[in-house]
């Protein structure tokens, strides 16, 4: 069994090739840019882990963490031009660099470079890891779609923004590792309790980021605390403060919200300690990484091999930064 760590080196040394031919070069070189900012390449990882749960890590693997590499990359150039984002990784986006219409196209060939990569894994299992591709591929963008309807919405429930997270960011997680379960031959309950393992974990990931942006330490999170409540996000802490606030508190944070004061955060996250936010999101955490252990336990392979799962979720859910 390898180490997290392991992976994630031989993944991007092997991934550390050119992926589109060089003309014409003002549609490739957007991408060939992007993909140079590097990133955690957590996702494909998870895709090898997956396979290795169960059997050696097979060629196959390979091509599909490359394809979830990829498509993930093309969300990201995308997501930055519906942001109107202009740095990434401290570097300048692709549309901002090149111009909208070649950020769309560049990550759109992106998306197509995908499917190359799929087409060469065995047959035997094309038609599930196919399936289970698309079909994430939709909810991702059904996630991103919610999260801009969200931004117009008055009100959002716990519920509702839960589902919207669960679309936009855990599905990928959840189907990394089960797309690496078939390819190891996995049964498709096991499939299915890995799924939900990763599932939980990015809902957990999402909250802890969430936590992190209002009350993380700045010199560890590598940013000014409080970005979200600048820009007026609907996170987990915003919705349960909004909850559970008095009707002053409420009114205040409503105020806030609309005035854009220069004290803004301080203020908020002053509301947000007085009504435990900080605390139920620790315990919100929780309970989605306990029902993730759950279904990890529930995998019928040996616990040993249960190792790099575990030390996936720590790195996850317990960092800092």
């Amino acid at each position: 069994m390898h180490l997290l760590k392991d992976l994630v080196n031989d993944f991007a040394e092997r991934f550390a090739v050119a992926h589109f031919p060089e003309q014409p070069s003002t549609l490739y070189e957007p991408n060939n840019y992007f993909l140079s900012m590097g990133g955690k390449r957590i996702r494909p990882v998870m895709c090898l882990m997956g396979n290795e749960l169960f059997d050696a890590i097979h060629a196959d693997a390979y091509h599909v963490a490359t394809a979830i590499e990829l498509f993930h990359n093309f969300t990201l150039i995308h997501d930055d031009i519906m942001d109107a984002a202009p740095l990434r990784r401290g570097m300048e986006t692709v549309h901002k660099k090149y111009g909208d219409n070649t950020a769309l196209l560049s990550g759109d060939v992106m998306l197509i470079r995908c499917y190359d990569y799929i087409n060469k894994i065995n047959t035997h299992y094309l038609h599930r890891i196919l399936s289970v591709f698309n079909k994430t591929a939709r909810e991702v963008c059904e996630g991103q779609q919610l999260d801009m309807d969200f931004e117009k919405q008055e009100t959002v429930s716990l519920d509702e923004y839960i589902h919207m997270i669960s679309l936009k960011t855990s599905v990928l997680i959840a189907a990394s590792l089960q797309m690496g379960a078939i390819i190891g031959g996995a049964s498709e309950g096991n499939c299915n309790h890995l799924y939900e393992f990763g599932r939980n974990l990015g809902i957990a990931f999402q909250i802890q980021d969430d936590y992190l942006d209002a009350f993380g330490d700045p010199e560890k999170f590598g940013k000014d605390v409080g970005g979200d409540i600048r820009q007026n996000k609907k996170t987990f802490l915003l919705l349960h403060a909004l909850e559970v606030a008095s009707d002053a508190q409420k009114k205040e944070m409503k105020e806030l919200m609309q005035q854009n004061p220069a004290d803004k955060v301080e203020r908020i996250l002053a509301i947000f300690r007085a009504c435990n936010v900080d605390a139920w999101a620790r315990e919100l955490k929780e309970k989605y990484v306990q029902t993730a252990y759950k279904h990890l336990e529930d995998i019928a392979v040996t616990s040993v091999r249960k190792k790099p799962m575990v030390e996936l979720a720590e790195f996850l859910v317990q960092r800092d930064y």
